[in-house]
């Protein structure tokens, strides 16, 4: 008997052109981390993941409910498993004992991670370690899972919705509560945002950043349709009426609808590439449409890309582009941590583009074994199966005997390693021992001054003496001045005497706090307000505060540059704040996007102002081995004296005939 033609149900076929669409993904977010400079919004590929997986999971569950009238919840959970947990598992463990090797900052909170990645919660495990997902100094060497984390999340819940829906009738009926829960978290990520919250938060939160999935699967709701009876051949020749033919099979696709959804697809393609070149990571922007402009963008490619017999589908399904969408769950996840692993290993000393492309190539391979020996025979038969048929000796070729031997090898050696690394991660990073350092020195510096009988914290003591420098001054011009009236020629005006630390006001952020240190012993008394993450238009704040108390000194130092850009408005206001004191402006050091415009700014800044100089922090320990932390920011002890002189040698450089405007005394 033949057998029966099978259903035609685009929701029950392989969906064209998802596995390139996939690819395209991953591209995106391997050229941001590997090659930054290259593509800085190339982060949204993850939201095109995730309203690729919403679409596809919807997809396949509508249509177990339309088969079986029901969803077999431990199967599906039990299928998510096989497909996620044996590859993560085979990468925390390599990557880990990878790290143990080159040791250092890269364990700090290594079991954290872990257990974060293995419970798929690792998104608020860094949000609630108050991790920065945009910053690339001392990353953590699992980040990467966080969006693994809100999907496994939304596979949990979204069975459970189904459900409900299903009593629904109508697919729109069906679709409107999902697209409205996605609506909602769109736009309370908007919302966050203009509140204020951290980025940080606002982009790893699952009621933030899951709108993605949840539009996806609303328009999988939306576009389902329910299977077609299989009609036999038979019954064909029976009927001898096209009316048994089912409809799936009598639809022609017009060249119109191609075209159509071939326009479609090429603009939302296009809006992704824009925005992937364009959209500043972390910024408002970002968050006030940019994520939403790509999600939307990600739908409408979806939606074209699997309608029956698209062309546009058969397109993104070239070879190339199909093989390494699948492997791209592999390659998404072994790539982030080898790029850190091989950072720390090569050290500054190599280009960045070379530790990127070697991480590439690594990456590819090893998502390639992955693929073929791990995760494709345990998401067929499951994990026990696998491992009886990989150690039978009757069903072993040669080649299954190297593979079982060398994944049973793997696992011998690195569980071991993974558990000592995680034994023995230090409490903190470099960096932040760096900083907690100069925390204890500024704690004791406050406590000093709370204990000194008859001293005061606003630094009046200092100005009572900066102003009787100031007077000498006065006294020695005014002299020269009346020398000159008596015949004994012209006086030249006294240079300003050098500043003492009773005389300087430091305002900065976490790098000057941990020069703080060095900075006290090299200008004793000195008032500094330093504080981690503080940008310049804080210190400009905490500038004016002080000079309505009276408490601002003769000389002020910001320190300020390290934590984002810097407004020309924001200058101008601390120049107004300082009047005629002296300002010093310590310009930044670090591989941040936005230093490199900071710095400059400043040097031009101080280029067209008198009195005010910039101390060169950045040319000064550039290149110095040991200088800095971990990180490659924040100073170590011998980095805080580099920074110590930077601001005396800015201070000796107001010195000069061509800055000098006195301490006190009103600029010439």
């Amino acid at each position: 008997m033949p057998a029966p033609l099978p259903a035609q149900n685009p929701s029950a076929a392989r969906f064209g052109g998802l596995d390139g669409l996939r690819a395209v993904a991953v591209a995106l977010v391997l050229v941001y981390h590997l090659f930054p400079d290259l593509l800085p919004g190339g982060f949204l590929g993850v939201d095109v993941f995730f309203v690729i997986s919403g679409f596809l999971i919807t997809s396949l569950l509508l249509r177990e409910l339309d088969m079986h009238g029901r969803i077999d919840l431990v199967g599906f959970w039990r299928r998510r498993a096989r497909r996620l947990l044996p590859a993560l598992g085979l990468a925390l463990l390599v990557t880990t004992s990878l790290a143990w090797t080159v040791g250092g900052d890269l364990l700090v909170g290594i079991g954290r991670q872990i257990a974060g990645a293995a419970f798929f919660v690792s998104n608020w495990v860094y949000v609630a370690a108050g991790a920065d997902y945009f910053t690339r100094d001392n990353p953590e060497l699992f980040r990467n899972t966080w969006s693994l984390a809100i999907e496994e999340q939304f596979y949990i819940l979204l069975p459970l919705l189904l459900l409900l829906l299903f009593r629904l009738r109508g697919r729109r009926a069906r679709s409107v509560l999902l697209i409205a829960l996605g609506t909602a978290s769109a736009c309370w990520m908007a919302v966050l945002s203009l509140l204020g919250a951290d980025p940080t938060r606002i982009y790893f939160g699952s009621d933030t950043h899951t709108f993605g999935l949840l539009l996806g699967a609303g328009a999988a709701a939306l576009l389902h349709r329910p299977p077609e009876p299989p009609v036999s051949p038979d019954s064909l020749r029976a009927s001898g009426s096209a009316a048994a033919v089912p409809a799936a099979l009598r639809r022609k696709t017009g060249v119109a609808a191609q075209l159509g959804w071939m326009v479609a697809a090429l603009a939302g393609l296009a809006v992704l590439g824009w925005l992937a070149a364009t959209l500043p990571e972390a910024s408002p922007i970002s968050f006030h449409g940019g994520f939403q402009l790509a999600t939307l963008a990600s739908l409408v490619v979806v939606c074209a890309i699997t309608r029956p017999r698209a062309w546009i589908g058969r397109a993104l399904d070239v070879q190339p582009l199909r093989w390494v969408g699948e492997r791209s769950y592999g390659i998404y996840l072994w790539h982030w941590p080898l790029l850190i692993v091989f950072a720390a290993a090569f050290g500054e000393g190599v280009e960045p583009w070379i530790v990127g492309l070697v991480t590439l190539v690594l990456t590819i391979v090893v998502a390639a074994l992955s693929y073929r020996y791990v995760e494709r025979p345990i998401r067929r038969i499951g994990l026990v199966k696998s491992c009886k048929r990989a150690f039978s000796i009757r069903t072993q070729t040669p080649r299954h005997r190297v593979v079982a031997i060398s994944l049973g090898l793997v696992i011998l050696l690195t569980l071991p390693a993974t558990a000592y690394a995680i034994a023995t991660a230090p409490r903190l990073s470099s960096a932040a021992e760096a900083i907690a350092r100069g925390q204890a020195a500024l704690d004791r510096q406050a406590e000093t001054d709370e204990n000194a009988d008859g001293s005061a914290t606003d630094g009046s003591n200092g100005e009572d003496a900066a102003a009787g420098s100031a007077s000498k001054g006065e006294g020695s011009t005014k002299s020269e001045g009346k020398g000159s009236t008596e015949g004994e020629g012209p006086a030249k005006p006294a240079p300003p005497i050098a500043p003492e630390g009773r005389d300087i006001t430091a305002i900065g952020d976490s790098v000057m706090l941990a020069s703080l240190p060095e900075l006290t012993e090299t200008f004793p008394g000195i008032a500094v307000d330093a504080a981690v993450s503080r940008g310049f238009g804080a210190g400009v704040g905490i500038a004016q505060g002080a000079s309505q108390q009276g408490s601002l000194r003769r000389v002020v130092v910001a320190g300020l540059g390290t934590n984002g850009t810097v407004q020309p408005e924001e200058l101008d206001a601390l120049h107004q704040v300082t009047g005629d004191r002296p300002l010093v402006l310590v310009n930044a050091y670090g591989e941040r996007d936005w230093i490199p415009g900071v710095n400059q700014q400043l040097a031009d800044y101080a280029a067209a102002h008198r009195g005010v100089v910039v101390a060169d922090w950045a040319g000064s320990v550039n290149g110095v081995d040991g200088a800095l932390a971990g990180d490659g920011i924040h100073p170590n002890p011998s980095g805080g004296e580099i920074y110590a002189e930077a601001v005396q040698r800015a201070l000796e450089e107001l010195q000069t005939p061509d800055e000098a405007i006195g301490y006190g005394i009103p600029r010439r």
